[in-house]
């Protein structure tokens, strides 16, 4: 199988293709959400639209890209610790995640790093960790951005919310998710990036919301 190596880091192109469908498919989910006008009744004519067509790289250059860093930066940490690492996307949840979608209601599960080799317990915190906090510095980031006001300004407070959100929800010690894995590693690190995340999702819905478009 061919791959791309990036420094340290290589990627497969079965890796490739399925963080670039998972991209897409985040994109087109949180897109549907966010458009101002109803999706039904008209389904292919709202998503064949130019108003569709802008939500969905606002949803890309946010969401996607929240989702995209977010991921990596897993890899990245783990191939730091001589890890074998790769993304995977799962297929049936990002169709429910669309589905989820076009009915109105948000559902996402698009995949994730997976990784082997020997590991120790704080390597496998960390590793866990680099996802939430790739997504809060991307909340510092689209905060100038949000400043600004006017379409840039909606695009950054959209960036704010969702990667705030992205953080704190990650962070939540239950089943597959980082924070469980950060638990398991460090009470005081997980409480303390937990605290963090939640605050700034909290602060993030109350003084930036969540536009539409």
């Amino acid at each position: 199988m061919s791959a791309i190596r990036v420094g340290e880091v290589r990627f497969s192109t079965a890796e490739l293709r399925d963080l670039a469908v998972a991209w897409v498919a985040l994109g087109v989910a949180f897109g549907i959400l966010i458009l101002e006008d109803p999706v039904f009744p008209d389904v292919a004519g709202a998503l064949a639209s130019a108003a569709f067509a802008r939500v969905l790289l606002i949803s890309m250059l946010t969401v996607g890209v929240g989702f995209l860093l977010h991921e990596l930066a897993h890899k990245v940490v783990a191939v730091r610790f001589g890890q074998i690492a790769g993304f995977r996307a799962d297929y049936g949840m990002l169709a429910l995640c669309v589905g989820a979608a076009l009915a109105g209601f948000l559902f996402a599960a698009p995949g994730a790093v997976y990784h082997r080799g020997r590991i120790t317990e704080r390597q496998n915190g960390l590793i866990a960790v680099a996802g939430p906090l790739t997504n809060v510095v991307l909340v510092v980031a689209f905060l100038p951005l949000y400043l600004l006001g006017g379409s840039l300004g909606d695009l950054g407070g959209l960036g704010v919310t969702i990667n705030a959100v992205l953080a704190a929800f990650n962070m939540i010690p239950f089943g597959p998710l980082d924070g469980r894995k950060v638990w398991a590693w460090s009470t005081p690190v997980f409480a303390a990036t937990f605290v963090g995340t939640a605050a700034m999702a909290a602060a993030a819905f109350l003084f930036v919301g969540f536009p539409r478009f």
